[in-house]
């Protein structure tokens, strides 16, 4: 598949800078697989689209607040990402805006959220595309760390600035209302629509529940550079489904019930523990890149955001739902002026 087949020309004020007053406000277009018809809705009547016996499977991951702000003892400032805790306590993982211009072993500060020094850190290796290893100056774990001086990751087609007001909303606003096993540096964007509201009224209608986690990494934004899809290396992340949620999506299955994938991160874990006809309790990383000709397994349905030109989401949505369906799909939310990307409205395949 050309890359190039994941293109599309969206105008710039389509791009979702904040969320919905309401999370469960945002707008939903269904998508029907089988008829390519489009049905345009609001998020807060998925319930009409969805059977009694049918099983939502959410990503419970929680995102950490994983950007951050280094003073250089020059008087510099540095934007840091952390991407993950090494086996080495203290030493994080971190993408370092301008790390060309910092050399090795060089120290700074970490600031914390109004700009005052919390802690020193070390550059103690450089890798490649701006990614370092620091060794932090506190015995305090990352998380820890971060609740003190991180900002939401926010994607960068979100402008922010150094606002604490904006970020104290968006740590709430980019987290989804039951999110609990911390890890990610990027939301899983479908379940942002969900309120624990809705998910009531849901249950209430006979509509099963199960979860798997899965931490969202910055990979997720990385586009697809390569001239043929295939080519594309994926990013592996880490993924955990237990005995017991397992066992809900396996039940589900036997009763001729709908597995609806709340997301591309439940969609790839989903496939990647697929076993005869059902699926398996395990943990560990993937790197499954789902692209159009890929037979699915276990889901079918999907709830998903409008995603970026040329990424694996795309090319995973375009797997599920058909190329030229999803083309016309991103056409009439363009023409009815849908809103885009992490903080945008949502999709139903059904």
């Amino acid at each position: 598949m050309n890359t190039n087949e994941l293109d599309y020309e969206l105008p710039s004020e389509l791009i979702a800078q904040d969320p919905a007053a309401v999370r469960s406000e945002s707008r939903l277009l269904v998508l029907g697989r089988s008829t390519g018809r489009f049905t345009d809705s609001r998020f807060r009547h998925l319930g009409e689209f969805l059977r009694p016996g049918d099983c939502l499977v959410l990503n419970d991951t929680k995102v950490l607040p994983a950007r951050f702000f280094t003073r250089r003892r020059t008087g510099g400032k540095l934007e840091g990402l952390f991407l993950r805790q090494t086996p080495t306590p203290g030493v994080w993982e971190v993408m370092l805006k301008g790390a060309r211009k910092v050399r090795l072993d060089e120290s700074f500060y970490i600031e914390d959220r109004d700009r005052r020094d919390f802690c020193t850190a070390r550059i103690i290796e450089k890798k490649h595309d701006g990614v370092c290893l620091l060794e932090v100056g506190t015995q305090a774990d990352a998380e820890t760390v971060l609740n003190e001086v991180g900002f939401p990751p926010l994607p960068p087609y979100i402008r922010r600035d150094h606002d604490l007001a904006r970020a104290e909303s968006d740590l709430r606003r980019y987290q989804t209302v039951y999110a609990r096993c911390p890890g990610a540096v990027a939301a899983p964007t479908a379940g942002l629509h969900f309120t624990d509201e809705l998910m009531a009224q849901l249950k209430a209608a006979g509509i099963e529940f199960a979860y798997v986690t899965l931490h969202v990494g910055a990979g997720t934004f990385k586009p697809i550079a390569t001239e043929q899809v295939e080519e594309h290396e994926i990013h592996r992340e880490w993924y955990r489904i237990d005995a017991a949620n397992a066992d809900a999506v396996n039940a589900v299955r036997r009763t001729g019930g709908r597995i609806i994938a709340v997301g591309t991160t439940v969609t790839r874990v989903l496939e990647t523990v697929a076993a005869d006809g059902g699926v398996t309790a395990r943990e560990g990383t993937t790197n499954l890149f789902l692209t159009p000709g890929y037979e699915f397994k276990i889901v079918d349905a999907m709830i998903t955001n409008f995603h970026l030109p040329r990424s694996t989401l795309l090319a995973l949505v375009a797997a599920f739902a058909g190329l030229e369906p999803m083309r016309a799909a991103y056409r009439h939310a363009i023409e009815q002026r849908y809103r885009f990307y992490s903080y945008g409205d949502a999709m139903l395949i059904a």
